[in-house]
């Protein structure tokens, strides 16, 4: 049974470029669609064929930013092993290798993004997985400071498509109020493999000797090369469309894939007619994209400096060695189980900004005590706040960004800017906790830090304010000119006043 859609009166948007059409539909044919739909996919429930969608996609894309994350800041475990020493490397000198991972990281996303779409990112994907897993085992062959700053250069070149990519790839597989759920779950990778990092490298480093190597140097030799295998299974594992999942019925795959439509999704290789400089540039100048990549500059400082330090702050509250690595485990995995549990009730209630708002707060509260206190006990137990905190903030950010840019190219663009701003605040950690703070108070790197909560507090703040006032502006716009019903569609843009922004 098809659904009749009658054309009423057009409605230019305010932004003065776009005409987009009213459109109505009578209760009848919303009757018939669903019952369409019903009959198609019984037996299977709505809720099951996510489900199965989940244990096919997830858990190829998470186990992929798990060996990102732990291939990128095992350096910071490799440096409490003694790798800086061995090296003879300063302080400036090691902040700045990490600087030189972070520029190609941070603007390799835009390319890579649109390259996903040409190509599809079951080629893209696995390919920089071998590739920087390649580069990660090279690291345990360093013998100088020019070897590792060249590792560095193209360990970040081949990584920093990942996290955008991925995070456009489940845009493009789950409708807007699954998908903070999903990349909470890919996030817990960073907490998961931040914690794990610790108690490998604490086995890791006892190979001290084994074929003349130092413990750090398998350290990197081992995660690099179980990154690779990996990564060549990817090639099989990963699914390129949500209609190309195994294992689906064809009644499954047209729920799923009218589902998305009806989100403004488009699927990779279908047509998309918006995708064009146009809509490339038009991502910059979006007052929400550019709050939540302001919000993600000052946030990717804390998550990245954590990532990179914490074993060394750990160390300066007088843990030592492989303690020093265990004793950086707990905040981690408390920072898994309660992103989780976030996400979970953000995706119910479609309150992204809220959540931000809540975990800025508890990071502030965090890094507060920890720059006000001098009882190693406290100071300790506020990395219980800060770290949970700022890393419970990422999965909100990547969510709310992809929910309300629209389409596929604005979307793409606006991702990539996030991660790359992102990036750009982990140059700034690099660099005020590796050389021009002092350990173990760290006190002008917790002071930049504090501060930047407060800018990402604002931020989320005052684009709630805005989204919610450009939300009753459309509703008064389709309620002056009488529509009765909204009908969205695959490529409908985040401007038109049938899109409703999420909050």
């Amino acid at each position: 049974m098809s659904t009749v859609i009658e054309p009423a009166e057009s409605i230019r948007s305010t932004d003065g470029d776009s005409v987009y059409e009213n459109r109505m539909e009578t209760e009848d044919d919303r009757v018939a669609l669903t019952g369409s739909l019903q009959d198609e996919c019984e037996p299977s429930s709505a809720s099951s064929i996510w489900a199965k969608m989940d244990l096919i996609v997830l858990p190829v894309t998470t186990m992929m930013f798990f060996l990102s994350s732990l291939d990128r800041s095992n350096i910071g475990n490799a440096r409490v092993a003694g790798f800086q020493e061995q090296l003879g490397i300063t302080d400036e000198q090691f902040s700045f290798a990490l600087t030189i991972t972070i520029i190609p990281y941070s603007f390799v996303n835009f390319p890579t993004n649109a390259l996903q779409k040409l190509i599809g990112p079951r080629l893209l994907l696995p390919s920089m997985v071998v590739l920087w897993g390649t580069v990660c085992a090279f690291q345990g062959l360093l013998r100088d400071y020019p070897g590792l700053l060249a590792c560095r250069f193209f360990l970040g070149l081949f990584e920093g498509g990942l996290l955008p990519g991925i995070v456009l790839y489940l845009s493009s597989f789950y409708p807007k109020r699954k998908l903070q759920l999903r990349i909470s779950l890919l996030f817990s990778a960073t907490s998961l493999a931040s914690a794990f990092s610790g108690l490998l490298a604490a086995a890791i480093v006892k190979m001290d000797g084994v074929g003349g190597k130092p413990g750090w140097a398998w350290l990197f030799i081992l995660e690099g090369v179980f990154t690779v295998i990996f990564g060549l299974a990817a090639y099989f594992l990963l699914p390129n469309t949500p209609t190309s999942v195994p294992f689906f019925t064809e009644a499954e795959r047209a729920l799923i894939k009218r589902a998305l439509h009806e989100d403004g999704i488009i699927l990779v290789g279908e047509q998309d007619k918006d995708y064009t400089w146009t809509e490339f540039w038009r991502a910059f100048i979006q007052p929400h994209v550019i709050l939540i990549a302001l919000s993600g500059f000052f946030n990717g400082a804390t998550v990245s400096g954590l990532a990179y330090f914490l074993p060394s702050i750990v160390a300066g509250l007088g843990y030592s060695g492989a303690d020093a690595q265990l004793m950086s485990v707990p905040p981690f995995a408390v920072t898994a189980v309660l992103s989780i549990v976030s996400s979970y009730l953000a995706d119910q209630y479609a309150r992204r900004g809220l959540t931000i708002i809540i975990f800025s707060s508890i990071t502030t509260i965090g890094l507060s005590i920890f720059l006000g206190s001098y009882a190693t006990v406290v100071r300790y137990g506020s990395l219980f706040l800060l770290v949970p905190g700022s890393y419970c903030i990422a999965p909100p950010l990547g969510a709310w960004m992809s929910n309300n840019t629209a389409p596929t190219l604005r979307r793409a663009t606006a991702l990539a800017l996030l991660s790359t701003m992102s990036n750009v605040g982990s140059i700034v950690s690099a660099w005020v906790l590796g050389a021009l703070s002092a350990p173990p108070r760290y006190t002008g790197a917790i002071s930049v830090l504090l501060a930047f909560q407060l800018g990402i507090f604002a931020c989320a703040t005052g684009n709630v304010l805005w989204l919610r006032a450009e939300n009753r502006r459309r509703e008064r716009i389709r309620a002056e000119a009488g529509v009765v019903a909204e009908v969205d569609g695959p490529g409908l843009k985040n401007d038109s006043v049938w899109y409703t922004y999420v909050l």
